[in-house]
């Protein structure tokens, strides 16, 4: 149910403008409903996205955000290039993937400035140098050896003397069961899912051991849409960043709203991953949704170091933050 707060509406539609300025196109308000595709099942870092849509951001500004959760991280690529959604929070490995590949895909937004990768292990594991010989789960995707590899080598330790294991997505079960000594994962989700259950479990974030900060989840649109549906691109943006702002001044109500929109979640759960992630909302940036080219630079060189894609992202082709409120671009 949407609660619209008039006064906040006002704000947002003249921060919005300010956005736009110098941009006939994306002046007008789109009046139009757009699908936005989830990277996964919703869960705390999502919670400025509902709250959002709860408060009528999106409709104050013509736009009405229907959230979608895709099959896998592909579908999302998939619908988004062929048309069938206009808006996907996509992550910067899958974007940079599927560029590569040929899909002129495009980031508009950041949804945290920092990587959500990690090495969730068993207590025993003191530093990933002591994964050598050990089995280490990952997902099966091309992020997840580069995750690995990159934190074992940042580390000191050999990644060649590790046991990559696919086990899906079970990173939890498998850490808990002792399947694998350690797993790849989002700390925000899995890491504290882990945390929840295994207080003395240990998580090795990527930027801790030689990646740069990169943001990991990323708005994204189709170079068609941003440039034939301009003023819709903006207000979604806007909307968005006007949500995740409410929901750093009061995580309460962001994670009321996002388990009462969406059935089955846990509320002490969602309340543990908004308190592990809401720092890197805006961590190290000039405000919330900032795309900064340096840090994506040193981005795309890692992409490619690390063999994630077998050429350097073009930064100046894969993001455009024209439409973030506040951007800092540099």
């Amino acid at each position: 149910m949407r609660h619209i707060c008039p006064l906040a509406v006002l704000l947002l539609v003249a921060v919005a403008a300010l956005a736009g300025c110098g941009s006939d196109a994306s002046d007008a308000a789109p009046n139009a409903d757009a699908t936005l595709l989830l990277d996964f099942q919703p869960n705390a870092v999502h919670t400025g996205i509902y709250t959002a849509i709860e408060r009528g951001y999106d409709s104050a500004l013509g736009v009405n955000l229907r959230p979608r959760v895709p099959g896998n991280s592909t579908d999302a690529v998939k619908l988004l290039a062929s048309g069938r959604a206009e808006l996907a929070i996509l992550d910067i490995h899958d974007l940079a993937l599927a560029r590569e590949a040929g899909s002129d895909l495009v980031g508009v937004m950041a949804l945290v400035q920092t990587p959500l990768a990690a090495l969730l292990t068993q207590p025993r594991i003191r530093t990933p140098r002591d994964l050598e010989g050990e089995r280490v789960g990952v997902t099966g995707l091309p992020s997840d050896d580069a995750v690995l590899r990159s934190i074992v080598a940042g580390a000191g330790g050999d990644p060649a003397k590790v046991r990559p294991t696919t086990i899906g997505f079970t990173a939890v079960r498998s850490v808990l069961t002792g399947r694998v000594a350690a797993a790849t994962g989002f700390w925000n989700v899995e890491g504290a899912a882990l945390r929840a259950q295994r207080p003395k479990t240990r998580e090795f974030r990527v930027e801790q051991f030689g990646a740069p900060a990169y943001p990991e989840l990323v708005l994204t649109v189709t170079r068609q849409t941003l440039q034939d549906r301009a003023s819709l691109v903006r207000a979604s943006v806007a909307a968005l960043a006007r949500g995740y702002e409410e929901v750093l001044s009061d995580p309460e109500n962001g994670v009321s709203t996002l388990v009462e929109a969406v059935e089955g979640l846990d509320r002490d759960q969602i309340q543990r991953g908004l308190d592990a992630v809401s720092p890197s909302f805006t961590a190290g940036a000039r405000g919330f949704g900032e795309l900064n080219r340096r840090r994506l630079d040193a981005w795309a060189r890692w992409e490619k170091r690390f063999g994630i894609t077998k050429r350097e992202p073009q930064v100046g082709l894969a993001f455009d933050g024209r439409y973030v409120p506040n951007p800092g671009r540099d």
